[in-house]
C-alpha cells in the first residue's frame, strides 16, 4: 500500500509566511532604528536648548529672555511639521512609503550636523541664531514627513492581532532616540562649564552624520508595505490624496489633532523645560537632570512595548484613556518630587512620566493614527492630524511653561496646565472609533 502523502497543518511556515515575517521583521526594526536616529537628531536640540543656546546663541539677551527666546526656537520647528506632513504624505501615498523616509532620514541628519558646525554669536553676530533657526526648520520639515511614513511602514506590515506590538516598536524609537541624546548630553556635560560651552556641547551634534550613514543602510534594505503595492500595482492611488482627505475626513483630523495634548504638553514639559527647572528653579546640578532624562527614558523604552501589547488585547481606547489620566492625576506629584531636591526622587518623577504617562500614550500613536485611515490616503492623513496635534500642544509647553513658572513663581498652574490636557484627551478618546481588530 502507497504511504499517504502528507498534508499541509496550521502550525507548517511556507516559504511566504517566511518571507512575509522577515518583511515585518526588517520594517519593525528599520523603524525603530530609523526613529531612533531621527528623534536623537530632534531631542539633542531640545536639550541645547534648555541648558546651551540661551548663553552660546542669545548670550546678548538677559538670563530668562534668552531662554525663553531659545525655547521658542525649538517651538518653530514645529510650524513647518504640519507642512512637511502634507509634501511627504502626497508623495508617499502615490510613490511609496520607503523613498520619503530615505530622503527625510538625510535632511534630519545633515541638518543636525550642521549646527554643530555653526559659529557662536560672539563669532558672526545676529546670523548665528538665523542659521540655528533655519536649521530648526528644516528639521521639522522634515520629521513632519518622517514620522507617518515610519508609522506605515511598520503597521501595515504587521499582522493585524499585532498592529499594536508592532507599531509600539517604531514609537519607541523615541524614547531611544531621547536616550541616546540624554547620555550623549549627560556625557559631555561632565566637562568644565568653560569647555562645555565652548565645544563639548557639538560633539551630540556631529555624532548624527555617522548615525546617518547607519540609517540609510538599514532602509536601503525595507520593502513597501503589502497594501500599498497593491494598490499601486492597481493604478488605484490618490491623484490628490490632499484632497480626498479634506472631503472625507475633517472630523477625523479635529479629534485626532486634539487627541494627543495630554501626551505632548506632558512629553515636552519633562524632556524639554523640566530640565531647566530642575536646574534653574530647584538648584540641582545638569547632570543630575540629564540622569533623571536618561532613566525615564529607559524605562518609557521598556514599556512601550508592553502598552502596545495590551491594546491589541483590550483595544486602543482603553490603554489610551488610562495613560491620559495617568498624566492628569500626576501632574501636581511630579512637581512635588521635582521641588524636593532629592536627586533619587527627581529620577522617580521621570521614570513615572516617562514610564507609564508617556508609554501608555505614545506607544500607540503610530498604531491609532494609521488605523484611522484608507491606504489611499493613509500617509496624508496620519501625518497632517500628527503634526497639527504638535503645533497645537507640543510647540507651546516648554515656553509656556517658562512664563508661568516666571510669572507666578510656582509650578502649580503648570501642572493645572498639564490636568486641562488630559480632559481634553480623555474626551478625544471617547470620541475615537476603535480599530484594533479592524483590516486595514
Amino acid at each position: 500500500m502507497a504511504a499517504s502523502s502528507p498534508t499541509n497543518t496550521p502550525s507548517e511556515v511556507t516559504p511566504v509566511d517566511r518571507t512575509q515575517h522577515a518583511d515585518r521583521r526588517r520594517a519593525a526594526t528599520s523603524s525603530f532604528i530609523g526613529t531612533t536616529i531621527e528623534w536623537y537628531d530632534y531631542f539633542i536640540y531640545g536639550t541645547a536648548a534648555a541648558l546651551v543656546f540661551p548663553k552660546v546663541f542669545f548670550g546678548n539677551l538677559s538670563g530668562s529672555v534668552a531662554l525663553l527666546v531659545s525655547l521658542v526656537s525649538f517651538a518653530v520647528a514645529f510650524i513647518l511639521r504640519p507642512v512637511g506632513g502634507a509634501v511627504f504624505g502626497h508623495f508617499g501615498d502615490k510613490l511609496g512609503r520607503k523613498r520619503m523616509l530615505l530622503i527625510t532620514l538625510i535632511g534630519m541628519g545633515i541638518c543636525t550636523g550642521l549646527i554643530g558646525l555653526l559659529p557662536a554669536q560672539q563669532t558672526i553676530g545676529v546670523a548665528a541664531p538665523l542659521l540655528l533657526l533655519f536649521l530648526r526648520m528644516v528639521q521639522g520639515f522634515m520629521l513632519g514627513g518622517e514620522w507617518g511614513g515610519a508609522a506605515l511602514m511598520t503597521v501595515e506590515h504587521a499582522p493585524t492581532h499585532r498592529r499594536g506590538l508592532y507599531g509600539s516598536t517604531m514609537q519607541a524609537g523615541a524614547p531611544a532616540g531621547l536616550l541616546l541624546s540624554a547620555g550623549a548630553f549627560a556625557a559631555v556635560s561632565a566637562l568644565p562649564r568653560e569647555q562645555f560651552l565652548a565645544w563639548g556641547w557639538r560633539i551630540p551634534f556631529l555624532v548624527s552624520f555617522a548615525l546617518l550613514g547607519l540609517g540609510l543602510y538599514i532602509r536601503l534594505r525595507v520593502t513597501e508595505p503589502p497594501v500599498f503595492r497593491k494598490l499601486s500595482e492597481e493604478s488605484r492611488t490618490a491623484t490628490l490624496p490632499i484632497k480626498e482627505l479634506l472631503a472625507n475626513e475633517k472630523r477625523k483630523i479635529l479629534i485626532l489633532a486634539f487627541l494627543q495634548t495630554a501626551a505632548n504638553v506632558g512629553y515636552f514639559l519633562i524632556t524639554v523645560y523640566a530640565l531647566t527647572y530642575v536646574t534653574e528653579e530647584v538648584g540641582m546640578s545638569p547632570t543630575l537632570a540629564s540622569l533623571g532624562l536618561v532613566v525615564g527614558a529607559a524605562v518609557d523604552l521598556c514599556l512601550q512595548p508592553v502598552f502596545g501589547w495590551a491594546s491589541d488585547r483590550f483595544g486602543r481606547r482603553r490603554v489610551y484613556a488610562f495613560g491620559c489620566a495617568f498624566i492628569g492625576v500626576y501632574a501636581f506629584p511630579f512637581f512635588l518630587l521635582l521641588d524636593s531636591g532629592n536627586g533619587a526622587l527627581v529620577i522617580l518623577a521621570f521614570s513615572l512620566g516617562l514610564g507609564i504617562g508617556h508609554a501608555a500614550t505614545g506607544s500607540l500613536h503610530g498604531t491609532i493614527f494609521a488605523e484611522q485611515f484608507p491606504t489611499r490616503y493613509r500617509y496624508t492623513g496620519a501625518s497632517v492630524a500628527y503634526q497639527i496635534s504638535g503645533v497645537i500642544s507640543s510647540a507651546p509647553t516648554p515656553a509656556l511653561a517658562a512664563v508661568l513658572v516666571a510669572t507666578f513663581g510656582s509650578a502649580q498652574f503648570v501642572a493645572w496646565y498639564v490636568v486641562l490636557a488630559a480632559v481634553i484627551s480623555l474626551i478625544c478618546t471617547l470620541c475615537l472609533r476603535e480599530t484594533f481588530r479592524a483590516n486595514l
